[in-house]
């Protein structure tokens, strides 16, 4: 999981929110808002970080607060975010993300600045994804299914990958602020790679070994 950080709303829902009976079902330019979504998401899912298209064959709207239980933010932008298709069609124990997390909460934001979501999840080096804070750290497997096992392992290559090149580079600490800011900067970002930008900000404070 990484920071989401929210641009501008796409014009045509803030038109169609002033219109009169407006929800999502009846905003037929859905297009246009996959589109600012996977922009400023640099094309990775808001909860696995794998890659996301700007349609509706790899991709899906997600109402961080449910629409069932939260009509109110149906269309409130800060409410929306990219999500993958998560294994929809497949059985329950596969699927993953917005798929699995159906109409249940979730404690923290990855686009709600003040969540500070980096802060609150960590990795080890099977690729699990973790949390200190007990509520989210049972959410991140039990309503996300973030540690099914090709999660897991697509975590572990990223991870095993900027490891190998930690210890082959001469003076690699030196470097990491190049290295991050090559991996956080740019219109598209690689599947999975703010797990190893997490890796190096965690060399770079000496509280990874």
């Amino acid at each position: 999981m990484r920071m989401i950080t929210k641009g501008a709303e796409p014009r045509s829902l803030t038109e169609h929110r002033a219109q009169a009976h407006s929800n999502y079902d009846n905003y037929t330019q859905k297009d246009e808002l996959r589109a600012a979504l996977v922009s400023e998401q640099k094309g990775l899912c808001c909860y696995c970080t794998g890659r996301i298209r700007a349609n509706s064959t790899s991709m899906k709207i997600e109402h961080w607060r449910c629409q069932s239980d939260h009509a109110e933010l149906q269309l409130v932008y800060a409410n929306l975010l990219g999500a993958c298709l998560g294994g929809d069609g497949r059985s329950a124990a596969e699927q993953h993300c917005d798929t699995r997390k159906g109409n249940l909460d979730l404690k923290w934001n990855p686009a709600d600045s003040a969540h500070m979501i980096e802060t609150k999840v960590r990795y080890l080096f099977d690729g699990t994804i973790e949390s200190n804070d007990v509520d989210f750290n049972s959410q991140l497997n039990e309503v996300l299914g973030l540690n099914i096992g090709f999660l897991r392992s697509n975590r572990k290559a990223a991870l095993d990958s900027v490891l190998a090149w930690w210890r082959s580079t001469p003076n690699a600490k030196t470097k990491i602020p190049q290295q991050i800011n090559s991996r956080v900067n740019g219109l598209e970002h690689q599947p999975f790679s703010p797990v190893a930008v997490w890796f190096m900000r965690e060399k770079l404070a000496g509280t990874t070994k």
